[in-house]
Order: C-alpha cells, then structure tokens, then sequence
C-alpha cells in the first residue's frame, strides 16, 4: 500500500444549512460517494448525501488531516503532501483511494479536476461514476477552446476572438494585435479567476501570458491558453442549466458581476438588470448547447451582457458552480441530489415550468483576504469563529473555529447567503449578516463586503465587471465613518472603559473601595483625528451589568464642550441591551447598534462597527494630560526594501545583485493560493542584496531585495 495513504473512520457529525429543497425518492442509489474535494464544496456535497442516507468518503492532504470536510466523512483518506499537484490534482493516489474504500462514484465539487476529462476517462476504465458529465461532453463543452466551436456552429453569439489554441508568445502578440486591445488572456482548463489576465497593450500581453500559462498547470494541471476580445462596461451574468441527456432545463440567472481579479465575490439571483424576454432567451440558448453534445449533469453557461441586453457566450463550466446556492434559494431545488440522481440513471422529475422565481438571493464570499492591500491572501490560524445566523441566512462553510488558513489552497473561509422576498430585503438581511459574523486570527473582506452593500449604484443594482475599479479608484480604504457614528463608537469605548474601571474597584482587595462609583465621570474618546470629550454616569438605581433586565442597566452620556466651561452639547441615554465578549448591544437615544469588540488594553478598544475595525481610545483628563508626554513611536524606513506584501512562496527571481532597475521592472515573482504576483521596482535603483531564493517561503512584509 501507499505510504501516503491513511484511512481514518470517523462518525459524521451534526450538520445544517442545506435546507429541503425538491427531494424524489428511489429504490436504489450509491451507497458510497468519494468527494473529490476540500474546503467548504466539500462540505456542502457531504450534506446532500448525508440527507440523501449516502456514505461518504473524503480525500485530504496531509496539512487537511484536521479539516472541517474530514470530520464531516464517514471516511478519509490522506492523498498526498500539500502541494495540490501531490494531492487534490493527484490522480493515481485518488483513484487508489476510490478502489481502497469502494467507492462507487465520485463527485468532484469545483475546481481541482471537476473539468478533468483525463480524470473522467480513468474513472469510466474502473466502472465508476462520474458525478457530472462524461468525458466527451466535458471535453466539448468544459474545453473554452472547443466550447467556443460548438457554440458558434449551433448559433450561440460568441465573443470575438480567436477559436483555438494559443501557440507561444509571438502568435498570441499577433492575436492580440489583430483583435484590438482590451483583450483577456486566459487558460482553456479549470475558472475562478485563476489562469485569466486582461491585457491592454503588448507588455501586459508578455507578462499575463506567461503568468496565466504557469497558474492553469498549477492549478488545473492543464496549461493551453487562448485569446478573446474584453468587453468592457459589461455585466457577467450566467444560466444554470440541468440536463439528464434527454431533457435540459433552463433556471433564473444569476448576476456575477462584482469581481476582483476576475473572480466574482458577490453573486445575486435573479439579475436587477434582466427582463424576461433575455432572460427566456439566453436559457433557451443554454439549454440547446446542451443538447448538442447530449450533456448530462448540472453545468453553468456563462454569457457577457452589454447595457443593450446584447449577450454573448463566455464558456460553459461543466460542474458545480461556486453560487450555486443562489439559485437553489429562489427555485427550491437541491442541485447536488439533482447531480446524483442523474448520475445514477434517473430521469428528471421536474420540469421547465417548475422553474420559477421565488423572491430574491444574495451570496457574499467572505476571503481570508486583506482588502486593505489590494484583496492579497491572508494565512494564519482562525483564532475565533462566531458565524451569524437566523431567518433567510445560509452559510456553506469548510472552517471551523481553530482552523488554520495556508498558503496553499483558496482562502475562501465560506460563502453567506441571504434570501428573501425581495431585493431591498435581502440586502438588509446581508448587512446585518456581515455585522454578526465574527472573524479573528486573519485578514477577511467583511469590511469590503459591508461598503458595497451601502454603495449607493450597488444598492440600485446599476453595476458591471469594471465595478471594484470604479468604485474604488484607489483601492479600499475602508468605511468612511460619518460625525454620528464616530460619536457612537466613542459612546460605546466610553461604556467599556467605565465598565472595565467598575470590575477592576469590585474585584479590589480593599473593600473600601467596592461600595461607590464615581456619579460624575470625564472622558475624552478619540476616534481617528477626532476627540471628544465624555460626561459619563448611570440613571438611579442602574446596574452596570445589566442583570436584573435590560432597563436594569441605564446611564447618560453628555458630550462636552470643554472650551466653553464644560457646556452640554448634546446628551444621550444609554441602555445596555445584550453583552458578550465578543459583542455589545447598545440602545443610544432610542436606537440600538451592534458592535464588535476585538482587542483590548487598558485604554483602548479595538471595535468593529459596520463591518469596518477601528481602535477607539478613552482617556481620562488626567491620562490625557500625560500623553502628551510619551516618546513618539519610531518608524521602520522600508524605502530601501523590497517587502512581501503577502505570505506565500517565491516562485522566480528576476535580477541579480548589481543589477540596475527602473521604477516598475519585474523584481520576482510571489506565489499565494495559486495565484502568481509579480512584485515590481518602486524607484529606479541598484540591487543591493537579495535575502530570497526560488523556492523559499516567505512571510508578510518579509524583506525580500535591498536596494541602494
């Protein structure tokens, strides 16, 4: 046997979060399913076959022993070292692991080798199931090369371009030049984002065509490129299909145009943007490119729409998309039974006008990510984990509360979804949603998520792929915190710093000093540049830890001008609703806001709001007077350096010691969740020393080139 192989037994645990959607019962079914996968995919598959009374059986890399989807499997096997192509890529470890433990089908998820037809071909030789489509229509239509062709001869408007295999760079420089710039240069195999550059000029041509080439053999394992037209100003928009070879079905859209680096991070089904006459049209489209190559399973075609409802053919996925879940919400129905179920030789039971829209779904890719810093990968161990729940909320996850976030795969923490009667009231539910979800130990998107969703053309649904780089020029910097919601989360550090000074006398040794508070306390509150300063003191007969009911805890809080002899400019009550140690419910002056708290020191509290963290300082005048005082923290001058502005693996150097650069020249190349990023010269300068070499990992703001 292989000494990469471990099986384990585990028993499943609890599990929720896909609800009951269209379920048909059989006589006969698989009794065991390998998922062929990680991470939250999955996760979700395991579920469906849990309710569907299947066992299941998981393959995992040696760093994935502990992982959520391991727990989750009847079994588990490990496949290989982390590295995906020892791994998840692995095919011959994979397919000893289906003949190890029986396994009479396999369901690949996304990614990795769901659009794999050699992995198909090996699993047909073995007699075992393929959960999607077999190895010709997944060639046909899963291949954006050959997809391109059928598409075109069954009528279907294709993006200009050229219909073929890229060969080197002078034919691709060709291409290019001959199409017009914009154009997008992207691998034939795999998707989400990976393996796909827009190019505006020869240079970006040289450096995509390069990078996109190395991430489709990392990631997919297939490394053939084309060329296509870029549309600019367009909305990604995409139909689901369902097809059991003899029927294909249609559903409502989803609307995937919020994307960073070409990978969606907000989905929403149906469109704002669509009308019923496109929108029957694009599915009668899709639904007749599966027919073409008698296609069997669920795949996703995706379409490019102009702001005249003019549409083209993208490509076809021929698996499970990331956003599925939103249209399982609006339609009702479970597209992993549906997967399985044609698999095993069932026909539809459902029909096209079973396909209706039922209210409205939203889902946000919550990324251990820094938004902060272009949206680069962010590792480490998820320290705590608090997931928000309720009515009309879904979260398809793979983490757990302890989890660790590497290097090496997606760091895709989990997808929330909302759903609801209408738009207006699912964003709400996403907002608030975002507020509750509480991530410590890495980087997260939260704070982007929760700006858009208050994005004045996002709310009106006015939005396409070039949404991220118009609405943030500059990148994200952050909520932009109004005068009144300063004012409130200076009213709730103000709360915690009186509450922190309360326990510190009440656990006092000196009993003297346990009887009394202070009736008439002052604060200054900073919050970024701003100050104020703070009357602070509780209603008669009020508890400070609000035990004895939510009217038990009751204080008032006055803003001071201290300028103008300690003048009340305003004045709030304050009633503490609800309180953990992670999160505080307040009600100011009649409203009630939720807010994080994150860190803590004796003055200062880190508190997210809004999804956005910010410290907050409180200070009595005293404290405040002495400030002034402390030494000025001294600054690292990073000037001279060439620092990673994430953890990953230096995958190439691109100069030598000596060697004279200019402002923008390719220094080296860094590697983080299958994605490559060049790092380029800041200033023109000479290298002075480099501290790396290929191969090596690397850490967050890791000095990597000296400079002189």
């Amino acid at each position: 046997m292989n000494r990469l192989f471990k099986v384990q037994s585990v028993i499943p645990k609890p599990i929720g979060g896909i609800r009951n959607f269209h379920s048909s019962s059989a006589n006969y079914m698989f009794e065991k399913i390998l998922v062929a996968n990680r991470g939250e995919i999955a996760c979700r598959v395991m579920e469906t076959c849990k309710k569907m009374g299947i066992k299941t059986v998981a393959i995992h890399s040696d760093v994935d022993k502990n992982a959520k989807h391991v727990s989750m499997a009847d079994e588990a096997i490990c496949v290989g070292p982390a590295p995906t192509s020892e791994s998840y890529l692995n095919i011959d470890a994979i397919i000893d692991a289906i003949k190890m433990t029986g396994a009479q089908a396999v369901h690949p998820g996304y990614g990795f080798l769901s659009e794999n037809a050699r992995f198909v071909k090996e699993l047909e030789n073995i007699g075992v199931t393929f959960i999607g489509p077999g190895s010709y229509a997944m060639h046909a239509l899963g291949d954006k090369i050959e997809s391109k062709r059928i598409a075109k001869e069954a009528g279907v408007s294709v993006v200009p371009g050229f219909i073929g295999e890229v060969d080197g760079m002078d034919h691709v420089l060709k291409i290019a030049n001959e199409i017009g710039y914009p154009v997008m240069v992207k691998a034939s195999a795999g998707g989400g984002g990976k393996g796909m550059r827009v190019c505006r000029n020869d240079e970006d041509v040289k450096i995509g065509f390069r990078l996109s080439k190395q991430e489709a053999k990392s990631s997919f394992g297939d490394d053939r490129m084309l060329i296509e037209k870029y549309i600019e100003h367009g909305r990604h928009i995409e139909i689901q299909v369902l097809s059991d070879g003899e029927t294909a079905l249609y559903f409502p859209e989803r609307d995937c145009s919020i994307q960073r680096r070409n990978q969606k991070v907000i989905e929403e089904a149906p469109s704002p943007f669509m009308n019923e006459e496109t929108r029957t049209k694009m599915g009668k489209e899709a639904a007749a490119l599966c027919k073409a190559v008698g296609y069997k399973s669920a795949g996703t075609v995706e379409f490019l729409v102009d702001h005249d409802k003019s549409f083209y053919f993208l490509e076809m996925n021929t698996r499970l998309q990331v956003e599925h879940p939103i249209t399982e919400e609006i339609t009702k129905q479970d597209l992993v039974e549906h997967m399985i179920r044609i698999a095993y030789g069932e026909k539809l039971k459902i029909k096209q006008s079973d396909l209706k829209i039922h209210g409205w779904a939203m889902e946000s890719r919550v990324y251990a990510e820094d938004p902060y810093r272009n949206f680069l990968p962010s590792i480490g161990r998820v320290k705590k984990y608090i997931r928000p729940s309720g009515p009309g909320i879904r979260i398809d996850g793979g983490i757990f509360e302890g989890a660790e976030i590497s290097t090496y795969y997606d760091p895709l923490i989990s997808k929330l979804i909302t759903y609801g009667e209408n738009r207006k009231n699912v964003i709400t539910k996403m907002k608030r949603a975002l507020d509750e979800y509480y991530i410590k130990g890495v980087n997260h998107n939260v704070a982007f998520l929760r700006d858009v969703m208050e994005n004045k053309d996002f709310i009106e649904g006015v939005v396409t792929t070039d949404f991220i780089p118009k609405e943030y020029p500059e990148g994200f910097q952050g909520y932009k915190f109004s005068p009144k919601q300063i004012e409130q989360l200076s009213i709730c550090a103000v709360f915690l710093r009186f509450v922190e000074q309360h326990k510190n006398l009440t656990n006092s040794s000196n009993t003297s000093r346990t009887s009394s508070i202070s009736p008439d306390i002052l604060y200054i509150a900073k919050v970024e540049n701003v100050r104020h300063s703070i009357h602070f003191y509780p209603l008669e007969n009020s508890e400070v830890d609000g035990a004895e009911g939510e009217d038990s805890s009751r204080f008032m809080v006055q803003f001071i001008d201290q300028e103008k002899d300690g003048q009340v400019i305003k004045e709030f009550e304050l009633k503490l609703l609800d309180a953990t140690p992670q999160f505080i419910k307040l009600n100011i002056g009649g409203i009630s806001h939720r807010f994080q708290i994150h860190d803590k020191s004796a003055t200062t509290f880190t508190l997210q709001f809004h999804g956005s963290k910010i410290p907050v300082t409180v200070l009595t005048p005293e404290e405040d007077l002495l400030v002034q005082y402390m030494p000025a923290k001294k600054t690292v001058d990073s000037s001279n350096s060439l620092i990673s502005p994430m953890p990953g693996t230096i995958l190439s150097l691109a100069v030598n010691v000596g060697d004279k650069v200019v402002v923008g020249q390719e220094l080296c190349i860094v590697e983080a969740m299958k994605m490559q990023n060049v790092l380029r010269a800041p200033k023109d300068c000479e290298i002075k020393a480099i501290n790396v070499k290929p191969g090596q990992v690397v850490s967050v703001d890791e000095v990597l080139i000296d400079f002189k």
